[in-house]
């Protein structure tokens, strides 16, 4: 058994992970960071509906994936692991999917685990398949929202049994086809909803007009994720930004052979390591457009003092060259700003605030509280647990400077607390955290990169 596989073992069922402490120590190093969750999500259940096979290179494979690509071939659709041609310089192969669409169908069970992206999407593109499909999850996906996705589909006359709940676990019986038509619907509490809707909205008889009703709508660089990769994909798509108003016409959706972008947000907690340690580090082929959210660390973190590049090559982050009066390490400059459009980077921005030499004030994310876990009440418990000063409002957390100190950080079985206690324990001796594991949400193997970088 190797040593990540160690680490993974040993941090399953609550078990604790030694982060791996670096202090000082400069890091000079370049990562390969795997594939976008988003990215992949969308492209496979785009890939469901077209009228030819597609190649998804350098997918993400991680358990969110993994679940969403079961769902699919659940519900009839082939898609095979295969190696092709490296998209890049030299001859050397890569992994691929290849997805080739047929006719959806059930009776299927499909397990959504606590993914946000599996739970929204496949119910829509499911209620386009003959037969009974049901869906169940981990005990979290119980009580994470559903309700609009849900509400939508009745409206558009599927017929869904949930018990009154608007929640998970449900069941459905497809027809065979969607009507399609006008929709209302409240996507405050997660952009997803809106997503899911536009996705399937090609292969409705009538196309799919959704307009926003809710309170303010939050992830806009996730929806105009989906709007482009429909239009790749051959869409049509009308976007009224003024009326909160989107509509996907009917048509045919044509297979793509697409290179998957890194996954910015996942770059986070490794740009982190320069930022706290010192020294640079690189993120390889961070794309020089991009409608992810993580494309806004750039700002984030040069905000927060370090110094950014971007080029051919990738990303390069430099650490502050002043040294922090809290800790022997360079100085992280608290932030004052609003997070509503890039929720996902929270965990990791709270962690580099509660090692700012100043204060911080997180703003705007309020709707973070019903993803994998209540991520603002995490965050303040974890980090005011060991040393921190975190206080925390409905919509926002505010950092004061603090000495840290050992302890264990609970994750939660959240991806992005257990990454967040990774980085704080890098100057922070003595942190252990808890089912270091749940990683595996969207890194493959996130112990086994960590080390090989900072130790």
């Amino acid at each position: 058994m190797s040593d990540s596989q160690k680490d993974n073992s040993q941090s399953a069922n609550g078990a604790m992970w030694p982060a791996p402490f670096r202090g000082s120590k400069p890091v000079n190093a370049r990562v390969v960071i795997p594939g976008s969750k988003s990215v992949t999500n969308r492209a496979l259940i785009l890939a469901a509906q077209a009228t030819s096979p597609s190649i998804l290179r350098r997918p993400l494979v991680s358990r969110d994936s993994e679940l969403m690509v079961a769902g699919l071939r659940q519900l009839g659709i082939d898609v095979q692991e295969i190696e092709v041609e490296s998209s890049g310089a030299g001859s050397t192969k890569e992994m691929a999917w290849k997805i080739t669409p047929a006719p959806l169908k059930g009776p299927a069970a499909i397990d959504v685990g606590n993914a946000g992206t599996v739970m929204r999407f496949l119910p829509p593109l499911a209620a386009l398949a003959q037969g009974a499909i049901s869906f169940d999850g981990d005990p979290r996906s119980h009580e994470r929202p559903l309700g609009p996705v849900i509400k939508a589909l009745e409206e558009l006359g599927i017929s869904i049994d949930h018990g009154n709940r608007y929640s998970l676990p449900l069941s459905l019986v497809g027809t065979g086809k969607i009507p399609g038509g006008e929709i209302d619907i409240d996507a405050s509490a997660s952009s997803q909803f809106l997503s899911a809707l536009l996705l399937i909205g090609p292969s409705t008889v009538n196309g799919i007009t959704a307009r926003h009703v809710g309170g303010e709508l939050p992830s806009m660089p996730h929806i105009e994720m989906t709007v482009e990769m429909l239009r790749d994909f051959g869409a049509t798509v009308h976007v009224d930004a003024a009326k909160k108003t989107w509509r996907v016409e009917p048509g045919a959706l044509h297979g793509k052979d697409m290179v998957i972008e890194p996954d910015l947000s996942n770059a986070a907690p490794f740009l982190s390591i320069a930022m706290v340690c010192g020294g640079s580090i690189t993120i390889a082929d961070w794309p020089q457009k991009t409608t992810q959210p993580g494309d806004q660390l750039r700002t984030l973190l040069r905000d927060m003092g370090a110094q950014i590049s971007l080029n051919a090559d990738g990303l390069t982050l430099t650490a502050n060259s002043e040294k922090s009066a809290l800790r022997d390490a360079p100085k992280i400059v608290g932030i004052d700003v609003d997070l509503h459009d890039v929720g996902e980077l929270t965990p990791s921005i709270a962690a580099l605030a509660a090692l700012a030499d100043s204060p911080s004030h997180l703003r705007g994310i309020a709707h973070l509280r019903l993803h994998e876990t209540d991520r603002l009440d995490a965050l303040t418990r974890e980090i005011n647990s060991i040393g921190g000063k975190v206080t925390e409002e409905h919509s926002a957390l505010h950092f004061e400077p603090s000495a840290l100190r050992a302890g264990v950080f609970h994750t939660y079985e959240d991806h992005r607390l257990a990454t967040a206690g990774a980085v704080i324990g890098l100057v922070t001796p003595g942190i252990e955290v808890e089912n270091i594991a749940t990683t595996r949400k969207t890194l493959t193997d996130f112990p086994g990169l960590w080390k090989s970088l900072v130790q």
